[in-house]
């Protein structure tokens, strides 16, 4: 007789070691949401960020192109880029010893460093990442070889359509004390807007309870899609949120800061003069902050080491099955 698919087991939500093959397994082999292209106008404007434990870097170069490096110097990693967002005058100068690199990644000067042996500045070039850009949106990929962005995003490009012009912005952070995977869980979730989100369940059309995966994406249909065509949800592995409500563009970055703690970056994107902006922002807002509180309460749970395997919905939470076993696909057992 067959039975229900069961969740994944709890080590993978707890274990120091799994964060760290994660790492290496899944971020390292992603594409990852770095900023808005709009901040790299001229010749040196940077963007920097830690991903999943991953120093990176966007600039934008002299030929007007987009490169992407380890913010790591290669004499003994200090940092090239201090902010998260600035400009170079250029070249990366080393915030540590003053090595000095080009913006394609050479080393210019190793400063101060004196006759050395066998060194060769050819030698000690930048770490290298892929860069390509979506709809105005910066993504990095630490795999050189990785599949390119447009064909991971295609099922999501198709879906959105022509879209307005959204150049104003809001920007927030929320830290959560739960493993990356709950909150991304949950963000799959269409089975449990009733019990924590009752203002969202009330909306007709807002109800999410299909959820189908297309290649790289999840696609939410609302169970009532009378008077939703300006809503849209959807989700891009491993970790990246993206939805439009109320004509206000919203990307929800899921970053993983360690096996049990979480920070949701936001990222409004909405028409100047949009009249209903705030009622937007203020109704995501209260949605992340009811999601903190149930998954820090899983996560509590599932360090408790009472709970083993739980039982998924087929009819509700395919979308999970699928993670988890991309999860685990992924981490190779």
């Amino acid at each position: 007789m067959p039975t229900p698919p069961m969740t994944a087991d709890v080590d993978l939500y707890r274990a120091p070691a799994v964060f760290e093959a994660e790492r290496a397994a899944i971020f390292a082999r992603s594409w990852q949401f770095l900023g808005l292209e709009a901040d790299l106008v001229r010749p040196g404007d940077y963007l920097a960020e830690v991903l999943a434990g991953y120093p990176v870097m966007v600039v934008r170069d002299n030929e007007r192109g987009l490169k992407g490096y380890h913010n790591v110097c290669r004499h003994r990693a200090g940092p090239l880029v201090g902010d998260a967002k600035g400009r170079c005058d250029g070249d990366f100068v080393c915030r540590f010893h003053a090595w000095r690199y080009s913006f394609d990644g050479r080393l210019k000067e190793a400063t101060g460093f004196g006759p050395a042996d066998g060194f060769d500045p050819g030698d000690f070039g930048l770490f290298p990442l892929r860069v390509e850009t979506w709809r105005g949106f910066v993504f990095v990929n630490l795999n050189l070889k990785a599949s390119g962005l447009a064909e991971a995003l295609a099922p999501l490009d198709a879906r959105l359509g022509d879209q307005p012009r959204r150049t104003a912005r809001v920007r927030d952070s929320h830290p959560v004390a739960c493993n990356w995977k709950v909150y991304v869980e949950n963000y799959l979730d269409g089975y449990h807007d009733e019990g924590i989100h009752p203002a969202l369940a009330a909306e007709v059309g807002a109800q999410r309870h299909e959820v189908h995966v297309e290649g790289e994406v999840a696609l939410f249909e609302a169970s009532n899609p009378k008077g939703s065509a300006d809503t849209l949800w959807a989700w891009l592995w491993p970790n990246l949120g993206l939805s439009v409500y109320r004509g206000v563009l919203l990307l929800e970055h899921m970053r993983p800061q360690g096996p049990d703690r979480t920070v949701i970056d936001h990222l409004f994107l909405y028409e100047p003069e949009d009249p209903s902006v705030d009622a937007a922002i203020l109704n995501a807002e209260r949605i992340c902050e009811e999601d903190a509180w149930i998954n820090e309460r899983v996560q509590q749970n599932l360090d408790a080491g009472v709970f083993q395997h739980g039982v998924l919905s087929p009819s509700h939470e395919g979308a999970l099955s699928w993670f988890q076993g991309r999860v685990v696909k992924a981490l190779g057992d």
